[in-house]
């Protein structure tokens, strides 16, 4: 689906998923959504749903919970063992309370019964993104103009948006949740990397330097430093004065 012109209640830039597997429904709470300026992504069943959110990494999941095969209550269970911490409002025609307290206790943060009124599920969908926007201002953290969301995974310095692998963004996550704190390769490797440090390999120098390129490459202040005869630490210029 392509988005509309932005609507002035819309969070800018805002992308949700519908999980629906009856197309009427899904194409009018699309169609809803984009006329609010959201960005709407689409799937008829949990298994493809799950696929679209790991691809796009919306900013909220409207999910149904009758759906074939893996149903909604196994879906938002697989988000949150997977540690995806992605708003879920829950929208289905059941509207018992048993299956509210289900859906809710799976890690669901609203429900809304079929059928609805779509201007309480446009509010809905507003307070769900407002919520997540400041616990994610919260979680932020910053070195710098380096930021990191570590519930999003984004990076960027100075407003430049740094792609890194899995790896990659759990050793700068670990460097800069200890800024300004010397980290040993033994240190690094056993949180990273969830082993014993090997000295035998250099593999903690490799991705210290895959960092060094993704982070420091533009040609800014330098951020990834080398302690000698210790080993590394994330610190900016404004640290490293006081």
């Amino acid at each position: 689906m392509e988005s509309a012109t932005l609507a002035p209640e819309a969070v800018p830039t805002a992308s949700v998923l519908v999980i629906e597997d009856a197309p009427e429904v899904q194409r009018v709470v699309g169609r809803a959504l984009e006329d609010a300026g959201y960005r709407v992504f689409a799937a008829g069943d949990g298994d493809s749903g799950l696929r679209v959110l790991l691809d796009n990494h919306p900013d909220l999941v409207i999910l149904d919970i009758g759906l074939p095969g893996r149903d909604g209550f196994e879906v938002i269970k697989d988000l949150r063992a997977r540690g995806i911490t992605t708003p879920v409002l829950m929208l289905t025609g059941r509207g018992g309370i048993a299956d509210r307290v289900e859906g809710l206790d799976a890690g669901a943060d609203d429900y809304i019964a079929k059928p609805f009124d779509y201007d309480e599920l446009l509010a809905r969908v507003r307070a769900l993104l407002r919520r997540a926007q400041l616990r994610a201002a919260q979680h932020v953290i910053r070195v710098g103009d380096l930021t990191i969301d570590p519930l999003t995974r984004k990076v960027e310095r100075g407003g430049r948006e740094i792609v890194l692998t899995q790896r990659e963004y759990a050793l700068l996550e670990f460097l800069a949740r200890n800024a300004g704190r010397p980290l040993t390769r033994e240190q690094i490797s056993q949180h990273v990397w969830k082993q014993p440090f090997d000295p035998t390999t250099n593999i903690v120098d490799v991705y210290i330097n895959y960092l060094r390129r993704k982070v420091d490459g533009d040609g800014g202040a330098r951020l990834v430093r080398t302690v000698r005869g210790v080993g590394y630490m994330l610190l900016a210029e404004s640290i490293a004065q006081h």
